[in-house]
């Protein structure tokens, strides 16, 4: 970023850059619950830090938990702040680990903030001419310390990528006054963060021209004849009084707001670079604690460290291929896992040597079938599907794109005559104030954003859609924004030469089993509105094929009754009868003729949410009940169905007892987070554990068994050639087929995918009385379009 011509100094305001990874960040967590989120971002600002900057030097200054010299005189310093999140604080205290690992000193005092300790470092190495400093923070504070090209601040934007190198020059564009000044703008117009009060009804832009004119605050109060001069320089008579009164409250507050260079630390350059006492094992350790998957190789490539050595023939890169996903089936945290994660898993830097532990351990934890039957005969097929790719029709995109954008249009124009303004929708800042301020809605009942701002999330907005006609609007730009940014604009790009998107497929991309895609997400593709269905419409087949999407009917309810042995359940996927509508007549206590369309939501909603492990609240709200109500349909149901309640119960226990759950096949899924400490991380874990054995045998095994045993019985037929496989999501399977070959192919797509269970053996088949598999075909030349075949 910039041309290094001396020693370089990076210094960390450490508190202030896990503040804004925090709140920037997903709520990441180790495999044993640990909160990662902080310290990703953490490390991943220190590793951008190292790749723009090359430091020689790098120190991390910290608060403490103890008030400051500031709290001493003004109680209320930072009194609107609320109290730090426990997850938050045990990250703060993890980032230690991180600095001593990383090789970087700490600097911190006790009643100083990480502000006065870099200010105090600053301030003793001012006549180090050989010395360049840059500040590394979150927080603009900060700002005050830059000294034209000495001493730099390096700042956050947005979230954590987003960046800014402050100078002198970049200070005075920004604020319209130099750094130094900071304090004094403070001391005029307060500082909300910090509950500096500054002059009551002095604004930011009066401020700055108080500034512009007298420089600071000593030359303010120290002018003859104040008022007089005040209002010579062109101020109003209200604003002259209230600086004038004022005086006392600016002062104290400049005060607060000004930087100490004075802390009483022992500080001195490190004797060496930090690349030279950085012990690259011991990052690896702490990231294999944490489970930064991905930081290690950033840090190699960021240091020019080649990652493996050595060079494998063909042969073995299979191999290790093969290894990577037995290692995935051994610890499913570990998704997309690589050679290096084998061999932190085996202890041992071979790969025969990993070979031998990995198929063992598969072996005696029974899931060998899995490895052999299910995951290794994809590894082809998977292949196949990204070289085939599938048609993108990019004249027909263009002219969706041309209609988005000018329905965007007329959304904005729309919009912004309510808001009697010109508004951003995608500005959360200034979708508040149109909103809350100026057409004044409630906020009652809405949640607020991490930092206590109105929040405009869209499950937020979904509870106003009915307080203003500007709300819907709001949410329906951002559906077709998303829509334009993630799909109609962005698809085009991908096209490879063949006209085709070649999407890629990871085998082992997620924790439950299934496919995941990218470039794009082909597991994602808009379904909900007209807009979303044509987007899909888009993909069509090629000239001469047909598309043929072959999908499961309610495969996890028939799963679930599968593995519960609830009789009331397989009775009716025996029968082919309506589960919903039989749910309904058994909790309601109705002939089945008698199920209402309202009876009948009421089922469906509990029939899928159960297996989600949806509790009575999430019942209630999805139901739109009351609690009673809701309670009392949650307890009618599991009355009725009590195979299904007492396995729902064991499974939760088993996942406790053992820390994983397996589904039919033997799949293991392991929950780490279950021993969290913190209620919100152990929930989530229960949820997800209940759920895993029956959405990762129906889909991830059930599926992917039938792609195999698809395309098996197609070759036995010698029908493969006129078929190609494009697509896996969820319980459906997409083909691209012969046109002429439709009505060959199609009957033995659907029987191989129909007798999966009847077909393959596995460890637990003879304990469970079977359930038919039903599957339903559509087929078309676009992908929007399908059309059931009867």
């Amino acid at each position: 970023m910039t041309e290094k011509t001396k020693k370089r100094l990076v210094l960390l305001d450490s508190h202030a850059i896990l503040h804004r990874a925090y709140h920037a960040l997903p709520e990441f967590s180790s495999k044993k619950g640990e909160p990662t989120g902080a310290l990703y971002g953490y490390v991943s600002m220190v590793l951008k830090i190292i790749q723009d900057f090359s430091p020689d030097y790098v120190i991390a200054c910290f608060d403490l938990p103890d008030e400051t010299f500031r709290h001493a005189v003004y109680e209320n310093y930072k009194g609107t702040r609320s109290e730090t999140d426990d997850a938050l604080v045990s990250q703060i205290k993890r980032a230690y680990d991180i600095c001593k690992v990383f090789s970087i000193p700490v600097y911190q005092h006790p009643g100083f903030e990480a502000d006065d300790i870099l200010g105090t470092i600053v301030e003793k190495t001012k006549d180090d001419d050989s010395l360049e400093i840059i500040i590394a923070t979150g927080d603009m504070d900060t700002l005050q310390l830059v000294d034209d090209h000495r001493v730099r601040v390096y700042t956050l934007k947005k979230g954590i990528n987003d960046t800014i190198l402050y100078d002198t020059s970049a200070v005075i564009d920004r604020y319209g006054f130099e750094p130094y000044q900071l304090p004094d703008y403070k001391g005029l117009a307060g500082d909300q963060s910090d509950n500096i009060i500054g002059i009551s009804g002095i604004g930011e832009k009066t401020a700055t021209k108080i500034i512009s004119t007298y420089k600071t605050l000593e030359s303010l109060y120290g002018t003859d004849a104040i008022e007089e001069s005040l209002l010579q320089a062109g101020f109003s008579a209200r604003i002259a009084n209230l600086i004038i009164k004022g005086k006392e409250s600016a002062l104290f507050s400049k005060e607060l707001a000004v930087i100490r260079r004075d802390a009483p630390i022992d500080f001195s350059l490190p004797q060496s670079s930090w690349k030279e006492t950085i012990v690259l094992k011991d990052v690896d350790t702490l990231f294999a604690d944490l489970d930064f998957k991905t930081l290690g190789d950033r840090l190699r490539k960021t240091l020019g460290v080649v990652v493996d050595a050595v060079l494998y023939a063909p042969e073995d890169m299979e191999k290790i291929q093969h290894l990577c996903i037995g290692l995935w089936l051994l610890n499913s945290e570990i998704t997309n896992p690589t050679l290096q994660d084998i061999f932190e898993y085996i202890k041992t830097d071979t790969v025969s040597d990993a070979e031998k532990v990995l198929i063992q351990d598969l072996s005696e934890r029974g899931m060998s079938f899995v490895y052999e039957n299910i995951e290794l005969p994809l590894v082809d097929i998977i292949k196949k599907m990204h070289e085939r790719g599938i048609v993108l029709d990019t004249e027909y995109l263009e002219i969706i794109s041309k209609e988005l954008h000018s329905t965007l249009e007329k959304l904005e124009s729309q919009i912004q005559e309510y808001a009697g303004t010109a508004v951003n929708p995608n500005s959360p800042k200034q979708l508040g104030e149109i909103l809350f301020d100026v057409l004044q809605i409630s906020t009652k009942g809405l949640k607020k954003t991490a930092k206590g701002a109105r929040s405009t999330k869209e499950s937020e907005l979904e509870k106003l859609k009915d307080a203003h006609p500007i709300v819907p609007l709001i949410l329906k730009h951002r559906e077709l924004q998303k829509l334009v940014s993630t799909y109609v604009d962005a698809l085009p790009k991908l096209i490879g030469e063949d006209g085709r998107i070649h999407a890629t497929f990871l085998q082992t991309g997620t924790t439950t089993g299934r496919f995941s895609s990218q470039n794009p997400n082909m597991q994602n593709l808009p379904t909900r509105s007209d807009e979303g269905k044509n987007i899909r419409d888009a993909f069509i087949a090629s000239p001469g094929y047909i598309l043929v999407a072959c999908d499961y009917s309610q495969i996890e309810l028939r799963i679930a009754a599968l593995m519960s042995q609830d009789p009331v359940l397989l009775d009716v996927f025996h029968k082919n009868k309506d589960v919903h509508a039989t749910v309904a007549s058994e909790v309601f206590g109705v002939p089945e003729d008698e199920v209402t369309p309202d009876m009948r939501r009421h089922a469906k909603v509990i029939n899928f949410g159960v297996l989600y492990g949806m509790g009575v609240s999430a019942l209630q709200k999805n139901l739109g009940t009351t609690r009673k109500e809701a309670e009392d349909f949650y307890q009618r149901y599991f009355a009725r169905f009590s195979h299904i309640a007492e396995y729902l119960e064991n499974t939760k226990k088993y996942a406790y007892d053992f820390g994983y759950t397996e589904t039919l096949f033997g799949r293991r899924r392991y929950f780490p987070a279950l021993k969290s400490k913190l209620p919100f991380i152990r929930a989530g874990a229960e949820r997800m554990a209940i759920n895993a054995p029956i959405q990762g045998t129906a889909t991830a095994d059930i599926i992917k068994l039938a792609l195999i045993a698809s395309l098996h019985q197609l070759q036995n037929a010698d029908l493969d050639k006129y078929v190609y496989p494009l697509l896996q999501i969820h319980d459906e399977l997409v083909f691209e087929v012969k046109e002429d070959m439709i009505e060959k192919v199609i009957p033995i797509i659907t029987k191989a995918m129909q007798d999966v269970l009847v077909d393959n053996t596995y460890a637990k088949k003879d304990t469970y009385a079977p359930v038919p598999l039903v599957v339903k075909v559509s087929v078309g030349k676009r992908f929007g379009s399908l059309e059931v075949m009867k």
